[in-house]
């Protein structure tokens, strides 16, 4: 899942926790700032199916540390090319 609207002291443990109320998150990983290390606002969170749509149900718009959180499915058929090209 996508986790979207972080504020930039959020942690990995922070996000396992308000998301662990839904079940067993499987991974995190926060996008962070290359010169400061704190958070770019956003991140992904890995969960079995069932327990992802309830915590998007539960956590998307939530106002966490002052910010409404946006939880999203990560759109996994997205590409950064336009395609194989093929060869000559």
């Amino acid at each position: 899942m996508f986790v979207g609207n972080l504020p930039t002291d959020t942690t990995d443990q922070a996000v396992r926790e308000l998301f662990a109320e839904f079940g067993t998150v499987r991974s995190i990983q926060l996008v962070t700032d290359v010169f400061s290390g704190k958070c770019r606002g956003f991140g992904f969170v890995e969960m079995e199916g069932h327990e992802a749509r309830a915590a998007m149900a539960g956590l998307d718009g939530k106002d966490f540390n002052g910010k409404f959180l946006k939880v999203r499915l990560e759109d996994t058929k997205r590409s950064g090319g336009k395609g194989k090209r093929g060869r000559r």
